[in-house]
């Protein structure tokens, strides 16, 4: 017992110095999501920044597949010492309802520790130019013409794309098929190229392919219409009331990675989404910046999870 009390204040009397030397080394941020995404140019460009200011590499590493359940239980089994980060969003959250603990082999609030969040952005509703629809009303109209027939692609199960149009279906009353596809750039391809009539995407990432016509787009999804996208009416204005979904990101750690250094990447996140450049940057492709304490984030992702349950608990029937 002597020998544990003596281990356990070495620790605590250590815990500063945690903060201090790290990191020694490059750090690793696992991205479960395909290339070009919200969450692979949100961590590069973060990545970017902890290495300016930590003075050490923050390699990108992107582990795709299962709708982000890869990616996530490779960052859950790593070692808990700050060299192993996660980009998610609210995909984790709303895994922790559509997927079963055996499919998932992970607990997002058990087996990861909240740092911090970075920004969230409203998604916009699009067609292929292949549909003839040119307003959301229509397009409803044109679905439930033909229950069944039209379909929609995501990310993958479980991401907000998912969500947002399992959401939009239920509240529309109309019948389109999932098609999942293995990263957002995939799904974007196939609704340009006509292959999927609709996809709903973050603003940020879709928002060139509308400006070149290569898409149509009907709505946007969050409370106000978006700065980048002014002509674009809201679901909800557009006929489904109540309508809104968003994407948003952050970033978390192995369970018991030592608070000094959670503590350490949340001060430096925190500084970087405050940035004015970044501020103007993402304001400017339609994302806003979000900061939070670890404890704070904690709680948001608690209630998120919560929120996500009561979805896939109205809405999902399968």
């Amino acid at each position: 017992m002597l020998a544990l009390a003596a281990g356990l204040l070495t620790i605590v009397s250590a815990g500063p110095s945690f903060a201090q030397d790290y990191p020694a080394h490059a750090v690793r941020i696992i991205v479960p999501f395909g290339a070009g995404g919200p969450a692979d140019v949100a961590a590069r460009l973060i990545g970017n920044a902890l290495q300016e200011s930590l003075g050490q590499p923050f390699v990108i590493e992107n582990r795709t597949g299962a709708g982000g359940v890869i990616g996530t239980v490779e960052a859950a089994k790593s070692p808990a010492d700050g060299y192993t980060l996660l980009m998610m969003s609210n995909t984790q959250t709303a895994n922790e309802s559509l997927l079963t603990a055996e499919q998932r082999k992970y607990e997002l609030m058990r087996d990861l520790a909240p740092i911090a969040p970075v920004n969230s952005s409203d998604l916009v509703i699009v067609v292929s130019p292949s549909v003839p629809a040119r307003t959301l009303p229509e397009f409803i109209a044109l679905a439930k013409a033909q229950p069944g027939k039209l379909n929609y692609a995501s990310s993958g199960q479980g991401t907000p794309y998912h969500m947002a149009g399992e959401l939009f279906k239920a509240m529309a009353g109309i019948d389109l098929v999932h098609v999942p596809y293995r990263n957002s750039g995939e799904a974007r391809s196939g609704v340009i190229g006509g292959q999927v009539q609709m996809m709903i995407d973050a603003v940020p990432a879709m928002a060139p392919n509308i400006g070149e016509n290569q898409v149509r787009a009907l709505a946007t999804t969050g409370k106000l219409r978006s700065a980048v996208l002014p002509n674009v009416p809201t679901a909800n204005e557009a006929g489904v009331p109540g309508y809104e979904a968003t994407i948003w990101l952050g970033l978390m750690a192995p369970a018991g990675t030592p608070r000094p250094i959670i503590d350490k990447l949340n001060a430096a996140v925190g500084a970087f989404v405050k940035r004015p450049e970044i501020v103007k940057l993402w304001t400017e492709q339609g994302a806003l910046p979000m900061s939070m304490t670890p404890g704070e984030f904690d709680k948001f992702l608690r209630g998120d999870i919560e929120k996500w349950a009561d979805v896939v608990k109205r809405f999902d029937k399968s």
